[in-house]
């Protein structure tokens, strides 16, 4: 993200050191560090947050390809079963044709 390396925080340190103070110095990095933490799991959840809703969003393409598939599969089983039953019927005219 940031590309801050030691010198910067040394330097940053330094700074700080001469603005707060020594006496200040150890609560006021506590709270540095208590809110460095905070921003951290902040971003941390709102990352898992979008995580979920992207995967949420996959899922749901994947239910309406599955949906699209039975659909199609339905449509197969009405046509197997139409051809089945006048496959059927065109039997019984040829025997009965035959019988005759």
């Amino acid at each position: 993200m940031f590309d801050v390396g030691f010198w910067e925080f040394a330097l940053i340190g330094i700074i700080a050191l001469i603005i707060v103070g020594p006496e200040r110095m150890p609560a006021f990095a506590r709270k540095a560090g208590t809110y460095v933490g905070r921003a951290k799991r902040f971003i941390a959840n709102t990352q898992d947050d979008i995580s979920d809703e992207l995967e949420i969003d996959k899922l749901k393409e994947h239910l309406n390809t599955v949906d699209k598939k039975s659909n199609i599969l339905e449509i197969f089983d009405d046509t197997k079963n139409t051809l089945s039953d006048t496959k059927n019927t065109l039997n019984d005219i040829e025997n009965n044709t035959n019988q005759k």
